[in-house]
């Protein structure tokens, strides 16, 4: 249940796939077939955009921050790491002129006098990212590229590559650009720093947290850069390393790989999209790459069945939904172009990173990944619940919908203090989801509505979340607390969450401290549509909003402390709206609540936050609030009653999850 999306029997969007298999694909119907069909389709788009000497692809679009020489080399590398698993897949027998293409593109990006050259490799410089993508396909291609290259051409490769020695990287995933790069360099006897590679790896450790979990350098930095990056490069690497690699550091990776991948497969909708959080979201079926990943080391606990449903699930979504596009590109979106997704290092070719989904198709056709039948994924046969307490995260998702939904007490992206508590849309919310995006405003601000509390100045601007400070994840509860400052003012507020979830439901327990008077909103879940604007509807302690399209449904429901009387009475549900601002669609609302007057004194809110698209589960906000409650006891604990009777104890005070 997520967007309106093109059936695959539209030709505008599936003449180039094969038909599909239900017998080997029972729950998607797409076999290694369709995955090299859509390589092939995604390389050819590019073509129309090769420079004259075909070491840039020039894409339409915004300059990323390093410009456009920069941009036109990060759509060579990343096409060429897709190139790479086409072609080393499958034995070299590859389309015509596939291989040529990218080995002329080498040749005339490392003449240094030549009008298609690269820029070069300096400190903390764009084309680190892509010199790691280029090693690597060169590894991959060896016997098709590397080996069959003029000497002449291998030692500029290797001049350029070696622009990575002593340079410095930037201390984050960056550091394993640095160690792919010049594995590679030692893999064909170029200059390299064993130090710098051995350097990368430890500093990798610094990073983790457990349970599988890595933050993307120093602070709580979670997000898909954990699979696609911090697990990804050391399996690469390996690769490169060969006999080099240290044989008890591979398998602390493995371990760790197998571990994320235990919790990562729970991350899919059942429609294949992937929860809609973090940065460089315009990579989309990049989350992909750690399934493939732990199946090319043989450091997966999942069924190889399930390895592929999640692949091709992830795949299949953005394809049904009209991506690559009319001109066979990757836009700088989710599904349609959408640049609040994108970051300002982001250029027109930086979607390509999405390449590294196909890893799989380096396995073998015979191997067990592409061979078994598919086996469902975990959403799509029970409810499940998964606390992680490394990065701060709740998952709860339903099988009735398939939605999975990523409740966030965690992560914020931030470096330790003393570094500003800025906030970010894709970081700052209470939940994120596998329907659903935040309201993402062009002006990159995070206080919109949507799965957020604030307090309101008198003109209506919204106090941040800004350093979440954990208090814990266990069971089906999570908690944090944020300190809320209001534009304009020194002073913080101090506001303490725990969630508890159950089926489609999260209550949210909040205590919060305000000065008098101020105005206290809640938000849930944004819903999106292209279709038109949604449904709407509202009440005393209720709002709601309906997709028309599908009936996906996000309500809010006041459970506790939204009836303390203030200068307009008790609290009364509105829903926010707003247009152009969501991934997912151009009309976008949010069910809100408001609490017209903070007491001045620390308060108790408890909200009933929905999002289901199960129609036999129909949600009316009105029997919600009937069915489900709160009660406080003597000790201050807060006893939750959802609408079906089950019951939660919420502990008082600071540290209880």
């Amino acid at each position: 249940m997520t967007a309106p999306h093109v059936s695959l029997t539209d030709p505008t969007h599936s003449s180039f796939l094969p038909p599909p298999d239900l017998v080997r694909s029972p729950v998607t119907g797409w076999t290694r077939a369709h995955w090299e069909a859509m390589a092939d389709q995604l390389l050819d788009g590019l073509l129309p955009y090769a420079s004259m000497e075909l070491a840039q692809y020039r894409l339409p679009g915004r300059p990323g921050h390093a410009g456009s020489w920069s941009d036109g080399l990060e759509g060579y590398a990343r096409s060429f790491l897709l190139a790479a698993c086409r072609i080393a897949g499958s034995g070299g027998r590859v389309p015509p002129g596939l291989i040529e293409r990218y080995a002329a593109g080498l040749a005339a990006g490392t003449d240094p006098e030549g009008a298609d050259r690269w820029p070069p490799i300096a400190d903390r410089a764009q084309p680190m990212v892509e010199a790691a993508s280029i090693a690597i396909a060169l590894h991959e291609t060896r016997p098709w590229i590397w080996d069959r290259l003029d000497d002449g051409v291998r030692q500029r490769v290797a001049a350029w590559l070696g622009g990575f020695v002593g340079a410095r990287a930037n201390d984050s995933n960056w550091r394993l650009f640095q160690v792919v790069t010049e594995e590679f360099l030692a893999s064909v006897g170029a200059p390299h720093s064993r130090a710098e590679i051995d350097g990368g790896l430890a500093r990798l450790e610094d990073w983790y947290r457990g349970d599988g979990w890595y933050t993307d350098g120093d602070g709580r930095k979670f997000d898909y850069y954990n699979g696609w990056a911090l697990h990804l490069y050391p399996i690469l690497w390996a690769r490169i390393a060969g006999p080099r690699a240290d044989t008890a550091l591979t398998e602390v990776h493995r371990a760790r790989l197998r571990a994320f991948l235990d919790t990562h497969q729970y991350f899919f909708g059942s429609d294949g999209a992937p929860v809609h959080q973090g940065r460089s979201l315009t990579y989309r079926y990049a989350t992909a790459a750690p399934l493939w990943a732990g199946a090319l080391a043989d450091a997966t606990p999942l069924p190889p069945g399930l390895t592929r449903r999640l692949a091709s699930g992830a795949l299949k979504h953005f394809t049904e939904r009209g991506v690559p596009d009319e001109r066979g590109l990757l836009s700088m979106g989710w599904y349609q172009p959408f640049l609040p997704v994108t970051q300002r290092y982001s250029g027109p070719a930086s979607p390509y990173w999405a390449s590294k989904a196909f890893l799989g198709l380096l396995l073998p056709a015979g191997h067990p990944v592409w061979t078994a039948p598919e086996e469902p994924g975990p959403v799509d046969t029970a409810d499940a619940y998964l606390a992680l307490p490394a990065p701060g995260w709740l998952l709860h998702s339903t099988a009735a919908d398939g939605i999975v939904r990523l409740v966030n007490h965690g992560s914020d992206r931030l470096p330790p203090p003393p570094a500003e508590a800025e906030d970010s849309p894709h970081y700052a919310k209470f939940a994120y989801s596998s329907a659903t995006a935040p309201d993402t405003p062009a002006d990159g601000s995070a206080t919109g509505p949507d799965s957020h509390i604030a307090l309101l100045t008198v003109d209506g601007t919204a106090s941040g979340r800004g350093r979440i400070h954990p208090l814990g994840v266990e069971g089906r509860r999570a908690a944090s607390w944020h300190r809320a400052v209001l534009p304009g003012s020194d002073e913080g507020h101090r506001i303490e969450t725990s969630s508890v979830v159950h089926g489609p439901w999260e209550v949210r327990v909040h205590r919060v401290e305000g000065p008098p008077g101020a105005v206290v909103r809640e938000g849930g879940w944004a819903l999106a549509d292209d279709s038109g604007p949604l449904t709407e509807a509202a009440g005393p302690g209720w709002a709601l909003a309906r997709r028309r399209s599908d009936g996906l449904t996000s309500a809010v429901v006041a459970l506790y402390g939204w009836d303390e009387p203030g200068a307009d009475g008790p609290a009364h549900g509105t829903v926010a709206q707003v247009g152009g601002a969501n991934a997912y669609g151009e009309y976008s609302a949010t069910p809100c609540l408001r609490l017209p007057a903070h007491p001045g004194r620390p308060h108790l809110l408890v909200t009933l936050v929905v999002l289901s698209g199960d129609p036999a589960r129909p949600c009316d906000p009105e029997a919600l609030r009937a069915r489900a409650g709160t009660r406080v006891t003597a000790a201050g604990a807060v006893v939750v009653r959802f609408p079906d009777g089950t019951e939660e104890e919420v502990p008082a005070g600071a540290g209880s999850a």
